[in-house]
């Protein structure tokens, strides 16, 4: 195992080259960059001197930059260069921690990526618990009764919960318990009075700012597990292996923690260490609707700015989360699944 563990960890650099060659690439040909954002802001301030009396000429409308200064323009944000050649420089500043510079905030990337990382771990943990927490029991329990009261009435509030997203979920949550009924704060993740509070009331402030958010980022992944689990289990319990065990006097409570229950747990181990990307960078529609300055929000301005480096650096940290993620599905896959044997 620690021969494939080695093997897959060298496989990391090259898909993460493959994948930021590809997306560095993009960003140097989609329209909206930082130089015709500036083109755009010269021609607003030329219609604005319009408007106070002066009037420039239709070359100058046209074109409110000259040649030179556009020049300096694409030396200054590196886009006189090669394409090749400007991703090789710009990973050699990755590779040293220098994630460059924001076009948009002209803020370091890193430090604006590390102010918004504890938030987005915050929410992702708590999510992340709470869903393998109630899902995998719940799914047992509903595979158990399968056609049951209980499996039916639970089906319908888990699959109406999967059919509408987690951002119309948190939409509809600050209409009713923010707007109409005034019970939760109607977004950010503290208070204003923050400061003043002591601990006690900090942590119970959090917690208050907590709840509308947490539900609607368990929407989705609630339902997908959930009937991954009883889904599985129920295909196991339908085994023959198990049907034998029950057959020689096993107790089927017996015969389905001993034996159905860990081969179920196999598919949900393989989604585990895909989830730890999905941890740090939250839902950026979640973030918007509430008003968290979180890691998925960052991206989201990121990409509507054309903030190319924020976009980059995002890359950077969730390919490289993404890649040890799989790799981390296959040990979860190993300790469940005896059979599995990585040589």
């Amino acid at each position: 195992m620690t021969t494939y563990i080695l093997r897959r960890l060298l496989l990391i650099l090259p898909t993460f080259l493959g994948i930021t060659v590809m997306v560095f690439v993009i960003t140097r040909f989609v329209p909206g960059g930082p130089i015709e954002r500036m083109i755009a802001q010269a021609q607003q301030m030329q219609s604005m001197d319009g408007k106070s009396g002066a009037r420039p000429s239709s070359r100058e409308q046209n074109q409110p930059l000259s040649e030179e200064q556009i020049g300096e323009l694409k030396k200054y944000y590196g886009f006189d260069k090669p394409v090749l050649t400007s991703y090789f420089l710009w990973m050699g500043k990755v590779l040293k921690g220098d994630l460059g510079v924001s076009t948009r905030y002209y803020d370091p990337v890193w430090g604006m990526i590390k102010e918004r990382i504890p938030i987005s771990l915050y929410f992702g943990i708590i999510t992340m618990i709470l869903v393998y927490g109630i899902c995998i029991p719940l799914g047992i329990v509903k595979a158990i009764k399968h056609k049951s009261s209980f499996d039916n009435a639970t089906s319908v509030i888990v699959f109406t919960g999967y059919a509408v997203p987690g951002w119309v979920i948190g939409v509809l949550l600050l209409i009713l318990f923010s707007s109409q009924w005034d019970i939760f704060p109607l977004g950010g993740i503290v208070s204003e009075e923050f400061e003043d509070f002591n601990l006690f009331q900090k942590t119970a402030d959090i917690l208050w700012h907590t709840v509308l958010p947490l539900a609607a980022y368990m929407v989705g992944s609630f339902s997908v597990m959930t009937f991954l689990m009883k889904n599985t289990l129920l295909d196991n319990l339908s085994s023959d292996y198990v049907r034998t065990a029950i057959a020689k006097g096993l107790p089927f409570k017996q015969a389905v923690f001993r034996h159905a229950l860990r081969n179920s747990l196999i598919p949900i181990a393989t989604h585990f260490g895909n989830n730890i990307s999905i941890i740090l960078m939250g839902s950026f529609l979640i973030e918007k609707v509430f008003n968290i300055n979180g890691m998925g929000l960052l991206g989201y301005e990121a990409i509507i700015e054309r903030d190319y480096p924020v976009v980059l650096g995002i890359l950077v940290i969730s390919s490289l989360l993404l890649l040890i993620g799989n790799i981390l599905s296959d040990i979860c896959v190993a300790i469940v699944d005896p059979r599995v044997k990585f040589e």
